[in-house]
């Protein structure tokens, strides 16, 4: 059962920990490139599933995560 969504641009992702959605918004936050990944069991619990495996709806929630950060301005201070 997905406990965590997030609104964004006329749709509703899974934002839980680990999520395409998640793992997308903290590349973003991190002032990271976007490359699609995400983690099954939660970030950092292996497997990683990058790009090449992902589905097109997870890459699309990747996207969406990277771009709802990037429009909400939500940056890590690394002073």
């Amino acid at each position: 059962m997905i406990k965590d969504l997030m609104e964004f641009a006329g749709a509703v992702y899974d934002s839980s920990h680990g999520s395409p959605f998640d793992r997308g918004s903290a590349d973003s936050y991190y002032g990271r490139f976007a490359s699609p990944h995400w983690y099954p069991k939660g970030t950092g619990h292996a497997p990683r599933i990058e790009g090449q495996g992902m589905t097109q709806a997870e890459v699309k929630a990747y996207y969406a995560g990277f771009e709802h950060n990037e429009q909400h301005g939500d940056k890590k201070s690394w002073d």
